[in-house]
């Protein structure tokens, strides 16, 4: 059950989320062989003091 977890910064349409939580279900599925409904996406908006940069490097 991936669970995918997208911060940004606020502005963009709610279009644009949709879109980018779909492209992003869809690689996961092509990637790891997962049906659509075992794959989440939550989008969060985030600002200021409250962001958190995490950083993954892939090698």
């Amino acid at each position: 059950m991936p669970h995918v977890i997208v911060k940004l910064w606020p502005g963009k349409s709610e279009q644009q989320k949709r879109r980018l939580a779909e492209a992003i279900v869809k690689d996961v599925m092509n990637v790891l062989n997962y049906g659509e409904e075992s794959v989440s996406v939550a989008i969060e908006e985030v600002s200021g003091p409250e962001r958190i940069l995490t950083v993954v490097e892939t090698p």
